[in-house]
């Protein structure tokens, strides 16, 4: 069609395919965009949750490796508590080879549970800790604060800052009056 030819019609409904067209493409641009939009919104997320992951996991790691043998050292510390009653029950014959002996053993033992980071939770005349301490019972005492621990009857330990057994004490109480 010519110049000439077109009509005021034509020219019309020209303008309203245009129209139609540039509708179409720019709906169709508008949910590109938002589908870009939920797309990289997913991509942030999902890299922030695997963040997430891999510092749980190195968290995870770290605890295994720093308390990995918290389980094997509970086990130990009741061999370790008999070994010792058995070394208190032969301290009439300290300087026997046996003795000796055993007190090498008991000083081996210790050296391995210090190596491994356990330490003894202080229980003898110390504030009475319920972090710390389990009490037994409680009994009169003039030379002991009240409140404080008066007597030990089993050991308690720490690995690292964990509690992995608390001591057994008994607790001072004051004189009655």
């Amino acid at each position: 069609m010519s110049d000439k030819e077109r009509t005021p019609e034509a020219d019309a409904e020209t303008d309203e395919v245009l129209d139609a067209c540039e509708l179409e493409t720019g709906d169709q641009a508008q949910a590109m965009a938002e589908e870009v939009a939920r797309w990289r919104e997913l991509a942030v997320r999902t890299a922030a949750d695997f963040d997430n992951f891999r510092k749980r996991v190195a968290r995870e790691r770290e605890e295994a490796v720093r308390y990995g043998t918290q389980d094997m050292l509970e086990q130990l510390l009741p061999i370790f508590d008999n070994f010792e009653m058995g070394m208190q029950a032969a301290s009439n014959e300290s300087g026997s080879m046996i003795y000796i002996g055993m007190d090498m053993v008991r000083k081996q033992f210790a050296d391995f549970l210090s190596q491994q980071g356990v330490e003894e939770v202080a229980a003898l005349n110390v504030p009475f800790d319920p972090n710390m301490h389990e009490a037994i019972s409680e009994e009169f005492s003039d030379t002991i604060a009240p409140g404080n621990t008066l007597r030990v009857t089993r050991r308690g330990f720490r690995l690292k800052d964990r509690l992995l057994r608390p001591a057994n004490v008994i607790v001072a109480k004051a004189t009655e009056k």
